[in-house]
């Protein structure tokens, strides 16, 4: 069981740095960047980053709930009778999900995902502050035992 909860951990934590790492370095360097290219040049690249990102996106919230279900139900029987643990838990699982689903329509193709690709900054910029809350409470679950 111990190679799985290692296993299980590892691919949580790398996925999390794929995704918010590649959020972060979308919202602080590519996009602020690309605003020295032409509009059609633009738009293409943007097409092409959403095209080869939506694979890592799709990819990388299925291996998050799959590894945090299973480190969930690890976890359980260790934090029975703790509220804060259970609650600062249930937050962050719904704070994920929100980032699911705006990190799932930052890559679709749905009307929706083309109004909010429109603001692809405000909307990134809501995701990674989400993100960054996640990661937080995260520390402290982790760190309070």
């Amino acid at each position: 069981m111990l190679a799985v909860d290692i296993a299980s951990r590892f691919i949580h934590v790398l996925t999390a740095i794929t995704l918010v790492g590649g959020s972060l370095f979308t919202l602080l360097v590519l996009l602020p960047a690309s605003t020295r290219l032409e509009d059609q040049a633009r738009g293409d690249l943007m097409v092409g980053i959403r095209d080869r990102w939506r694979r890592v996106v799709h990819g990388g919230i299925a291996l998050f709930l799959l590894s945090g279900f299973y480190n969930y139900f690890r976890a359980m029987p260790l934090h029975r009778g703790d509220g804060l643990y259970h609650g600062l838990l249930g937050t962050k699982m719904l704070l994920a999900l929100a980032v699911f689903a705006l990190a799932s329509l930052l890559v679709g193709r749905s009307r929706l995902a083309t109004k909010m690709a429109a603001q692809r900054e405000r909307w990134l910029g809501v995701m990674v502050l989400l993100a960054i809350a996640i990661v937080a409470i995260s520390a402290v679950v982790k760190v309070r035992g």
